[in-house]
């Protein structure tokens, strides 16, 4: 019963999509415009019916039960319960209805709050959104219909990916998921300003915060899901430029470009066809990402494994969303005036310096990806990893953080390099020090991880530079979530660079009672035991590790094995200190009764997803205080109207 209401709700949801699809279009007419006031019910309803029919189906995976063929396949009664319920979003149909639902509850709360819009530019958006809802729909009722009941029940499901089987399950898709796709809703409003010709600050203002929250999802879905794969895979490695590690870093490239686009065309009224333009494509790179999960063509422990018929779905659908929008824009292209203008040296320079700069990375990462699956369609296997993407990119990312070290100090519209001699001195001196000291005490290093460690400070302390001479009190949070986000990239950038430059491996074959020196580290094999956890049995290493003759801590790396469905996997054993981290793994016993044994001592690696958190932290307290703004806006609006009223009785 359960699952025949689920997929009613969703079978009204898309004929909601229809009417909310046809409203918005025709309200755009004179003679129909009083159709504008259906559009909102309608979208707000329309969230409501999928966020029930998601409902449903996590119901379903909470019961277990197994008439419904997707429970059957990716689930079992003896799983603990947060596996049962992430479950839900761990394989293809349930992931898509979770998209699906974020999409539509989005499109409902632009309809319930958004009042900075024209009517008529919100109108067209939610027709917009509608249009890109509709050809989900049709991919999950037509394609992925995750509610299809067997005629006989099996008398137990066949599990989870043992991969899976992490609580990283549990947050990293969804918060990656919401990131993707708040970028329709951008791309929403950028066809909406294109239909209605209203592309302007006020335009750029509305759609700010949307990206903003977008964004702030997406840098934690990507920073959760590098610790995720990092620790689970058991290969030591936080990034791998897989093809699907790749398909979520283009779209946060494309949403960090309309950001700092966003905030040019709202504040100073310029850069109104690049903003268009980057909404279209943010949203084109999430489209991108989809095809390359689930159309089958990728073999990786990302992807979901499905047949081509829908990744050709899939392919169909990126087509006419991209190509319209892009058509669109072509026809439009003459009406969208090309804004205010700014000096060379300003800060709207470095901000278009850098979206150049962050969209170079796009173009080097988005060919990077494709390439081989093109030269593999051909009939020739080209493999392209790190040596091809940490180099290319470097070209355009080390110019970028250069420039971000100054652009924030310069001001709108023109300056001149005089005014802020301090504020490039400093960094400089930083960064030359900083340089210094490697090239001094750690030679030889590479030059990639050289780079970063002596750009890393310089950053830093140019990100504080805008608080300098203010009274801290009276900060606006975007100052501070400016500040924040800054910094924490160059956390991330030490991390990384620290991790490529000091990074210390030990592969070796050990009894009990054998010990090896990793970097700083001694680490001593104690034992090798079976231990049973709730739906799986391992094969367990206690480890005793000591930092430079300090006293001892013990490790529990784990080989383990999952009967439901029949898969091993490796539980790696992490000790984080204030300067660095012990990875262990264990690996198989050989024929001499070894035991195969991996460790890594990696200096400074976890201020990689420290610095991920504070980009985060930083995006928030962007979006706190742009929403804190809007509502004091709104409020004196609505009491300046009420005054009138009052005199006007």
């Amino acid at each position: 019963m359960i699952a025949e209401l689920g997929l009613a709700m969703l079978w009204m949801a898309a004929a909601l999509a229809v009417l909310q699809l046809v409203a918005g279009a025709l309200a755009l007419r004179p003679a129909t415009a009083h159709l504008a006031g259906v559009v909102r019910p309608v979208a707000i309803l329309q969230g409501v019916l999928v966020a029930c029919a998601f409902a449903s189906l996590i119901s379903l995976f909470l019961t277990t039960d197994l008439s419904v063929k997707l429970v059957a396949e990716n689930s079992h009664s003896a799983k603990p319960f947060i596996f049962k319920l992430a479950g839900t979003w761990g394989n293809h149909e349930g992931s898509m209805l979770m998209w699906v639902t974020i999409m539509s509850l989005a499109g409902g709360f632009v309809a319930l709050i958004e009042k900075r819009l024209r009517e008529e530019t919100l109108i067209a958006t939610l027709a917009g959104q509608a249009f890109v809802s509709l050809g989900f729909y049709a991919f999950l009722l037509l394609a992925s219909n995750p509610f299809t009941r067997l005629a006989e029940p099996p008398p137990e499901g066949a599990g989870l990916n043992p991969l899976l089987q992490d609580i990283g399950l549990a947050f990293h898709p969804p918060t990656l998921y919401v990131g993707y796709v708040g970028l329709s809703i951008a791309f929403s409003f950028a066809v909406g300003a294109l239909v209605t010709r209203d592309v302007g600050p006020a335009f750029a203002r509305a759609m700010r915060p949307w990206v903003l929250g977008a964004w702030i999802f997406l840098t934690l879905g990507i920073t959760a899901g590098s610790y995720w794969a990092y620790y689970t895979l058991g290969w030591g490695g936080w990034w791998f430029w897989d093809p699907v590690e790749n398909a979520s870093l283009m779209p946060w490239l494309a949403a960090t470009a309309l950001l700092h686009s966003c905030s040019v065309l709202a504040a100073r009224n310029a850069l109104r066809t690049w903003t268009v333009m980057l909404g279209v494509i943010a949203f084109s790179m999430s489209m991108v990402g989809t095809f390359l999960v689930r159309s089958g063509i990728l073999t990786s422990v990302h992807a979901f494994a499905v047949d081509p018929t829908r990744g050709t779905f899939i392919l169909a659908l990126l087509a006419i969303y991209i190509g319209g929008a892009l058509l669109l824009f072509a026809l439009r292209a003459g009406t969208v005036t090309e804004g205010a203008r700014f000096a060379v040296v300003s800060r709207e320079s470095a901000l278009v310096f850098n979206n150049v700069m962050l969209c170079g990375i796009l173009g080097i990462v988005l060919v990077g990806t494709l390439y081989p699956l093109l030269t593999e369609a051909m009939g020739v296997k080209v493999s392209v990893g790190p040596p091809y993407f940490n180099p290319v990119s470097a070209v355009f990312a080390i110019p970028m953080m250069l420039v971000m070290m100054v652009g924030p100090v310069l001001r709108w519209r023109e300056d001149t390099g005089g005014r802020i001699t301090w504020q490039i001195a400093v960094p400089a001196l930083v960064m030359a020090a900083a340089l210094l000291v490697v090239e001094l005490l750690f030679a030889p290093i590479n030059l990639l991880p050289a780079l970063g460690l002596s750009i890393a400070p310089g950053l830093a302390v140019a990100s504080l530079q805008p608080l300098v001479g203010r009274n801290l009190r009276r900060t606006p949070l975007p100052i501070y979530g400016m500040v924040v986000a800054h910094f924490g990239i160059a956390v991330a950038l030490f991390g990384m660079a620290s991790e490529g430059a000091f990074s210390t491996e030990r592969l070796a074959a050990m009894s009990p009672g054998d010990s090896q020196q990793v970097g700083p580290w001694k680490v001593s094999l104690q034992a090798i035991d079976p231990v049973a956890g709730p739906n799986w049995t391992a094969l367990e290493a206690t480890v005793a590790v000591s930092y430079a003759g300090a006293a001892p801590s013990v490790l529990h790396p784990q080989a383990r094995t999952f009967a439901n469905p029949p898969g091993n996997r490796t539980e790696s054993a992490l000790l984080t200190r204030w300067n660095g981290q012990l990875y262990a793994v264990l690996g198989e016993e050989g024929d001499d009764g070894r035991w195969q044994m991996r460790f890594w001592w990696k200096p400074f690696v976890p201020m990689i997803w420290y610095g991920g958190a504070l980009v985060a932290l930083g995006g928030l307290l962007a979006l706190l205080g742009r929403v804190a703004r809007d509502v004091k806006r709104l409020v004196a609006i609505d009491k300046i109207a009420w005054r009138r009223e009052r005199q006007g009785r």
